[in-house]
């Protein structure tokens, strides 16, 4: 669980970003404009921003000077916006954002992106617990009732990126690309067998859910 920002002054698009990233059990705070967001991020410590560039008052760049430059912040920043040009992206790049995404933007591919932000700033949970379980993700092991269970390092990577997105639904290839690779050339079904055994393992039939022709979903409120 993570805390984000939400600064975007489309209240329909931080609406639906807002909704999502708390399915997937982050909080959130949000803004509608740059002079309103400058003074949470003064006042809140937060795990992500997500900024909009074309915002009222204080612009997303002003807002990434505001968290790198003055307040010396190594939090995260994600860029929402409809620029597209290059001098626009290095500009976000360079004053220290962590990665930029032009509208219109596929919601699925917001979130997924976030995820993996978080990530690689490690600012994902040590451990999560639910029903039985605890996924420890700095060791890599999983638990139930107390006892460890034995999974393959392909099944716990399919775990693992199933509960970091978890409420999304994933695709089989989209699975295959995050947890098998750009460059596997298997048959999708080996998806379904991987999926089969983790619920074996841990009982997940209430929480692993198949949803037919789009994929699986890890479902935790």
């Amino acid at each position: 669980m993570a805390k984000i920002l939400i600064v975007e002054d489309e209240k329909p698009i931080r609406n639906l970003i807002k909704r999502n990233l708390e399915l997937m059990g982050h909080i959130c705070m949000e803004a509608s404009d740059g002079d309103e967001a400058a003074e949470i991020i003064m006042e809140n410590p937060f795990d992500l921003m997500v900024f909009d560039v074309m915002l009222p008052g204080k612009d997303g760049f002003e807002l990434l000077e505001l968290v790198r430059l003055r307040l010396k912040l190594a939090t995260p920043v994600i860029f929402l916006t409809a620029k597209e040009s290059i001098d626009d992206r290095l500009k976000g790049l360079s004053l220290g954002a962590d990665d930029y995404i032009s509208k219109p933007f596929v919601l699925r591919e917001l979130l997924l992106r976030v995820q993996a932000v978080l990530r690689r700033t490690m600012k994902e949970e040590e451990s999560l617990f639910f029903d039985d379980i605890e996924v420890r993700f700095s060791s890599k092991k999983v638990f139930r009732k107390g006892l460890e269970v034995c999974l393959t390092p392909k099944e716990y990577c399919l775990l693992e990126t199933l509960i970091l997105n978890r409420n999304i639904v994933l695709s089989r290839e989209k699975l295959l690309t995050l947890v098998w690779g750009y460059d596997y050339e298997g048959e999708s079904r080996t998806v379904d067998v991987h999926i089969r055994q983790i619920r074996a393992k841990l009982d997940l039939k209430d929480r692993l859910k198949t949803l037919y022709k789009m994929g699986y979903r890890f479902e935790l409120t």
